[in-house]
């Protein structure tokens, strides 16, 4: 990439980074009430993106290959634990994270 390439690149980041930031107050102020479906929205979409995210991850794990999934199987448990325990979310993901990799690079 040339520098002006560079530059216009760097500059539609920042412009799409300061839209995705700005748009939402704009659309909706704080003087008007938040209409029902985005309300509904905001209530529903986090549980479905943990399904979604749940699926992607587990995919392509086979039970009669390789590991058998049980490194995948023992990290959600942690995970499930941890939330259970702490009800932090960045506490549960981080630990999962970093126990599903320890067994992966020195067990299975």
């Amino acid at each position: 990439m040339t520098l002006t390439q560079q530059m216009i690149t760097v500059g539609m980041v920042v412009l799409g980074t300061m839209l995705t930031r700005f748009i939402p107050f704009i659309i909706f102020p704080a003087g008007k009430p938040t209409p029902k479906y985005i309300q509904y929205l905001g209530n529903v979409l986090p549980s479905a993106v943990f399904g979604l995210l749940i699926i992607y991850c587990l995919k392509n794990v086979s039970i009669f290959a390789g590991s058998h999934g049980i490194p995948e199987m023992l990290s959600i448990i942690l995970v499930v634990l941890l939330h259970l325990w702490k009800r932090q979310m960045l506490l549960s993901i981080a630990g999962g994270t970093i126990f599903y990799m320890i067994l992966v690079q020195f067990i299975f």
